[in-house]
């Protein structure tokens, strides 16, 4: 039971780790793309929540939150104050950068946990790929409710198409990250479910 708990507590402590140095290593954890920053500090979110647990995925998702609204701080781009509120003024961008984060973690976990029983790689990928969609729909969909307008102006977009961009950017780069954390999720959680059943 101790052997267990030591190596939840080991790993918890890598994935704040992984998540911390792609934060800190350039065009690693935020791949700048036009106004956009494309990432992948999704995946080690939703790794921890099928390894460890929803309520780990959860915390993993918070560094991630709170990574988004440092990096957007201190690296702002045009769009960074929909992340900052130290930019916009309002702790709605806090609500963004943070809670879709977190979601991730409860979202993968908690449908990892409703398929584990069928079949473990076909659970791994589905929670993964839902995981990844779920930050994208609620920071784009949270970018649209709360700061559509400003959003919009920021880009050169019309507002009323920002619609349509934020669809294109779905299909395009969000699947795009998706896909490829899911590769990358059923891939590295293999090991790890065999080290968490040894002794």
């Amino acid at each position: 039971m101790n052997n267990k708990k030591t190596k939840n507590l080991t790993l918890l402590a890598l994935f704040i780790a992984i998540e911390a140095v792609m934060v800190m290593v350039p065009f690693l954890g935020f791949i700048p793309i036009g106004p956009l920053r494309a990432t992948l500090l999704h995946v080690p979110v939703i790794i921890a929540a099928i390894v460890l647990g929803t309520k780990q995925g959860c915390l993993i998702g918070l560094v991630f939150g709170l990574s988004s609204l440092l990096m957007n701080t201190m690296q702002p781009t045009v769009t960074s104050f929909v992340f900052s509120p130290f930019i916009s003024g309002s702790v709605l961008s806090a609500v963004i950068a943070i809670v879709p984060r977190v979601m991730i973690g409860f979202v993968s976990g908690s449908i990892y946990q409703l398929l584990k029983d069928k079949q473990q790689a076909i659970a791994t990928a589905v929670a993964a790929f839902l995981g990844a969609i779920t930050n994208t729909v609620l920071v784009l969909g949270g970018i649209w409710a709360l700061f559509g307008t400003s959003y919009a102006k920021a880009i050169g977009q019309d507002a009323s198409k920002l619609g349509s961009y934020f669809l294109a950017v779905s299909s395009t780069q969000s699947l795009l990250e998706a896909f490829v954390g899911v590769v990358i999720v059923v891939i590295v959680t293999k090991p790890l479910f065999a080290l968490m059943k040894r002794g």
